[in-house]
């Protein structure tokens, strides 16, 4: 998938892998290859420094956890976050209903 393609929906990408879930950098980035079969294969450029634009938006909280024996900074939502992804989705079924209707379905 371009990168172009992406652009503006990473946030919202960001917060719906990780709502209800507490993950680590990494598995962030493999969650959202898994729940997309492949076709999102972000490099940690992109999605570390989003994750942390996030948490200064304070819509996600961080802490340090230790994961399969490493020390690794695990993200979550928080309640703002989740707010937040609300309104992605909720923009987001509107978007789709829009351009659907003008491509045809």
């Amino acid at each position: 998938m371009k990168a172009d393609t992406l652009r503006g929906h990473l946030d919202a990408l960001l917060l719906a892998v990780l709502d209800g879930r507490k993950l680590h950098g990494y598995a962030i980035i493999e969650a959202l290859q898994l729940r997309s079969d492949g076709a999102l294969d972000l490099p940690t450029g992109t999605v570390y420094p989003a994750l942390r634009r996030l948490e200064r938006a304070g819509w996600l909280a961080s802490e340090w956890d230790v994961v399969s024996g490493r020390k690794r900074r695990t993200y979550r939502l928080t309640r703002s976050g989740e707010q937040a992804l609300a309104a992605e989705r909720a923009e987001w079924r509107e978007f789709t209903t829009v351009i659907g209707g003008v491509l045809g379905t």
